[in-house]
């Protein structure tokens, strides 16, 4: 919804407009949920720190190149860090993964699991770059509308086919080294995932 907003704002009252309103928005989405008794949850909560960043930088230059830049660079730095990941031994997939669903030592250290936590970041960090390069090429030679609503189905698209194609990356190499994946069936049992050689 925010998008929406600050389209509308910009094609009918300008930069500025376009820029509190889009804040506004997120503003008083975080104010409704206190007033419900709702707790904010971390998503929204960073949104909207970052978005106000953005947006005290944006009026302060006058530039919505410096509005849009930001997110775009913070794109590129989370695919050198998957990468980066790798180099050290320590893939962010892995700690992704384990957030989710949670392993056994055992199933962690597993060779073929291994292997595809290091590819899987690598396959992250890959995205992310494609992700940036398209968006600074779309920021730099369209205009903001256009980049906006791009941008706002580039995100998710990019987003869901590095998690489609990571997962059945994940089930086909498990199957290939004749692994079996096993998942809890309740959440109340706390038990994690866990594989083993068939």
């Amino acid at each position: 919804m925010p998008v929406v907003v600050f389209i509308v704002l910009l094609q009918l009252a300008g930069t500025t407009s376009a820029l509190i309103g889009a804040l506004a928005w997120s503003i008083l989405a975080m104010g409704r949920r206190q007033l419900r008794d709702e707790r904010a949850s971390g998503i929204l909560i960073l949104t909207t720190l970052g978005l106000s960043a953005r947006t005290v930088g944006a009026l302060a230059t006058g530039s919505l190149f410096v509005y849009f830049i930001q997110p775009t660079v913070a794109t590129a730095l989370v695919g050198l860090a998957f990468v980066g990941s790798v180099a050290i031994g320590r893939p962010l997939a892995e700690r992704l993964m384990l957030d989710l669903c949670p392993m056994d030592d055992a199933t962690r250290s597993h060779p073929t699991l291994r292997r595809f936590f290091s590819h899987a970041s690598l396959w992250w960090g890959f995205t992310s770059t494609i992700n940036f390069a398209i968006t600074l090429w779309l920021l730099l030679s369209h205009s903001p509308t256009t980049f906006v609503l791009v941008k706002s189905f580039l995100g998710p698209l990019t987003t869901a086919l590095t998690l489609s194609v990571a997962y059945f990356w994940f089930r086909t190499l498990m199957e290939r080294s004749g692994t079996q994946v096993v998942f809890a069936k309740a959440v109340a049992d706390s038990r994690p995932l866990a594989v083993s050689s068939r």
